[in-house]
């Protein structure tokens, strides 16, 4: 399918996971696409999946949190591929697991600069190029933690529902400029962020990595027991498809709306 042919789509945090996954849909569905992330080797390999699959994409660094960075995103997101009608804001990061009172000030500040911040600074640039063309949808990475707490991660949890309030917020004052914003907020998903957050740093050692690995292997019947109802974790791709549709036609009539892909978590 090309639904998004001749299309320009935006993904922050695009080196890997989430981002990753929703930067290959764009392009399988014809988009051009740009890749942004502070990561510039994990981010170029995104890039070459995407051509060695056929398709058309170009890395630009830039930190969420600096505004002119932002703006510069944008600004060369225009000049390099012609425009700006999708955008994913998928850039955040989990921050240190500790106790609200042990959380340092400096973490705080980082994930409330960049998972929060970078969020709105990131749609008021796509905006203000979007409402050149009064058209385009925008789809920011909430999380379950915008709805529910989640242990010894404080600021992530304050910054996430911010997020849907954003979402909320952005998307009744456009919809009349053809401006569409939603939010997907996944569940325990597949990814490095979510690795680290259960078996620590995995790089430090092939230990963790072995953990992490008998952990998905035995997800149904020991850690998620009763607390996962499908017994699994999702994959990536699986909130890909839900940006994707997000940002399409079939959901024209979606708007404001916060999509949890989380496996049936929240309703257990």
């Amino acid at each position: 399918m090309t639904r998004f042919k001749d299309k320009v789509a935006l993904v922050t945090g695009g080196s890997g996971g989430i981002g990753r996954a929703s930067a290959l849909a764009f392009a399988r569905e014809g988009a051009k696409v740009v890749v942004s992330d502070i990561q510039v080797e994990t981010g170029e390999e995104t890039v070459a999946l995407i051509k060695e699959a056929g398709g058309q994409a170009v890395f630009i660094r830039a930190d969420v949190s600096n505004s002119r960075q932002v703006e510069s995103l944008i600004e060369q997101t225009v000049r390099t591929l012609g425009g700006l009608h999708y955008a994913h804001n998928n850039a955040g990061i989990g921050g240190e697991k500790a106790p609200l009172i042990e959380q340092a000030e400096e973490t705080w500040d980082k994930v409330i600069d960049i998972n929060l911040k970078g969020v709105w600074l990131c749609m008021k640039y796509q905006i203000k190029e979007m409402l050149k063309n009064r058209s385009g949808a925008i789809v920011n990475t909430g999380s379950v933690s915008s709805e529910v707490g989640l242990s010894k991660y404080s600021p992530y949890c304050a910054s996430k529902p911010g997020i849907i309030g954003l979402t909320k917020t952005a998307a009744l004052e456009y919809i009349k400029d053809g401006i569409r914003v939603n939010a997907v907020c996944p569940g325990l998903i597949d990814t490095e962020m979510v690795e680290r957050s259960i078996v620590g740093d995995t790089k430090a050692t092939n230990i963790v990595t072995e953990a992490f690995q008998n952990f998905k292997k035995n997800i149904a019947q020991a850690i998620l027991t009763g607390k996962q109802p499908s017994g699994r974790m999702g994959s990536a791709a699986e909130v890909a498809e839900a940006v994707i549709w997000l940002c399409s036609d079939s959901a024209s009539y979606v708007n404001g709306h916060a999509l949890a892909i989380d496996g049936g978590f929240l309703v257990k």
